[in-house]
Parts: C-alpha cells; structure tokens; sequence
C-alpha cells in the first residue's frame, strides 16, 4: 500500500526552520516516519510544497520518491497527490511528518485493524489521558469509544472518494509512542528524551 507522508508544512510553532527536518538524536523527524513505513512493507511518497524547499532536497539526495504539492492546505495536497498518483479507487496510508516515535509493528497493527473492520477509511487516535500523562498536546479531542482522544496523525484513504466524508474506523490506540506530535520546542524536548534513551539501551 502507498503511503503519502505529509511534509509541505513549515511549522510555524516550533520556530526552527522546516519541521520535517527538525533533528532528533542526530536523525530528521522525517526519516524516522519514513523507516516506519518502508520496514512494514509499503511504498513511502513524501509530499512537499514550496514551503518545504530543503525537505525536498533532502528527499532528492536519498532517492526518496517525492510528490511536489501547491502546498494549498493539508487536506488539498492529499488530493491531489492521490489524483496525480494514479490512486483512484486504491487505499493508501496518510500520515503527518512529524511522529518519531512511530514504529513498523504500529504500522501493521493499523493496517490489520483495518482490513477487519472492512472499512474505507481509517483514522487513529490516542487516548487524551495518555497524551496529557507524557505532557503532550491535546488541543483536539473527539470521544472515540467513550474515551477523549486525540488524533494521532495516521489515516488510511480509498481514493476516489475524498470529496465526500468516507465510512470510517475509529482506532483508538493507547501507545505512548504516538503521544509525540511535535508542535513545539517543549514537544520536542520530551521526544529527544525518550528517543535518544531509547538508543542507549
């Protein structure tokens, strides 16, 4: 399955250049995303925008597939990533740059769960308990299965479709690894933390 990785953003609220290539333990946010996707088997297309000029560079250099979005909006570059692709009728995976702690064995679980709600769609979701418990952002929640959440930044489309709001499966998943969205300097303060104990293990 493809999976288009968002990062035509700029990130304004981390004030520290392109987002995706924010450093964590030495690695840019981005390769850790796309590690995630490519290990669990999927084809990774990073889509930029001119906002973006150095992640798209960056990608160039490393032989990453690449997608150059108008850099309209989020929502407008899955579109028409997903038309210009050749994805019409086709799931795929969205996911946002900026999720470093994401791993393979999330990705598969994802896409397993999926498959048996036979479903369009997919979103995932994170308990807001466990984002505020790690000091994260919880600046949206929606109640998924009775428990705020907040979303965790992983979508499955059907392409096609997307003009219109797809039948989906709500996923909670109560994993700390997807608590760090980071949207700012305090975000990516407890990341580097974790991760780089991670590495010394």
């Amino acid at each position: 399955m493809l999976a288009l990785i968002m990062a035509g953003g700029v990130g304004s609220r981390l004030r520290m250049g392109e987002k995706p290539l924010v450093t964590i333990c030495e690695r840019p946010m981005l390769s850790y995303v796309i590690d995630a996707f490519s290990s669990a088997g999927h084809e990774v297309v990073v889509v930029a925008s001119h906002r973006t000029p150095f992640t798209k560079n960056w990608c160039r250099v490393r032989g990453f597939l690449l997608y150059e979005a108008e850099g309209l909006g989020y929502v407008e570059d899955i579109r028409a990533a997903a038309a210009d692709l050749g994805e019409e009728g086709t799931p795929f995976f969205t996911c946002v740059s900026d999720l470093p702690c994401l791993a393979p064995d999330i990705v598969a679980g994802i896409e397993d769960a999926w498959r048996r709600a036979r479903a369009p769609a997919c979103s995932t979701w994170v308990p807001r308990d466990l984002c505020e418990e790690h000091g994260c952002r919880t600046q949206y929640t929606e109640v998924i299965d009775g428990t705020p959440a907040c979303p965790a930044g992983i979508n499955i489309l059907t392409a096609g479709g997307l003009e219109e709001p797809q039948e989906e499966l709500r996923l909670l998943l109560h994993d700390k690894r997807l608590v760090f969205n980071i949207n700012t300097r305090e975000e990516l303060a407890l990341v580097q933390g974790y991760l780089c104990r991670k590495r010394g293990e």
